[in-house]
């Protein structure tokens, strides 16, 4: 099991990882799921896009070697979020519908790594489709739909 590495915590939203691989990277402290799939991390690069990454272990993967096609579909959920982090504000929001397309096999020790964009927002909606890659390399295409459902105490 991976070892949680020290963070610094804000009581409302991400925290950043302080040590470790992912240093400097924010973390969503409040999903215990995500949290033990993953666990999964995001930043912003200089050009203001958001990447979300994550080191595939043994414990992400399937019978046949290959990561669990769960495990990508929490990582892509996962980005969601994070893509559509400044949108989100400061709302709790639940996903409504997420589509995705397998496109190859990851296996242990790549760098798994998500990007995408926030297609349209407005309101209480927001959609966002993206990219996961493995090495670099894609391996799964998602779309989803986030809504706010109000507002974080």
């Amino acid at each position: 099991m991976s070892e949680e590495p020290a963070v610094t915590q804000s009581p409302r939203g991400p925290r950043v990882i302080e040590e470790g691989e992912f240093a400097g990277w924010m973390n969503w402290p409040h999903d215990a799921f995500e949290t033990r799939a993953g666990p999964f991390y995001y930043r912003t690069e200089d050009d203001g896009q958001i990447v979300c990454a994550f080191r595939a272990e043994q414990k992400h993967m399937n019978g046949g070697g290959f990561m669990h096609g769960g495990c990508l579909m929490t990582f892509a959920d996962f980005a969601l979020f994070s893509i559509a982090e400044h949108h989100l504000k400061d709302n709790f929001a639940v996903t409504l519908q997420m589509g995705c397309d397998f496109l190859d096999p990851a296996r242990v020790g790549q760098w798994m790594e998500a990007r995408g964009e926030v297609t349209r927002a407005g309101g209480k909606t927001i959609f966002v489709r993206g990219t996961i890659t493995a090495d670099g390399a894609p391996v799964f295409g998602f779309t989803g739909i986030i809504r706010k459902v109000g507002k974080r105490a």
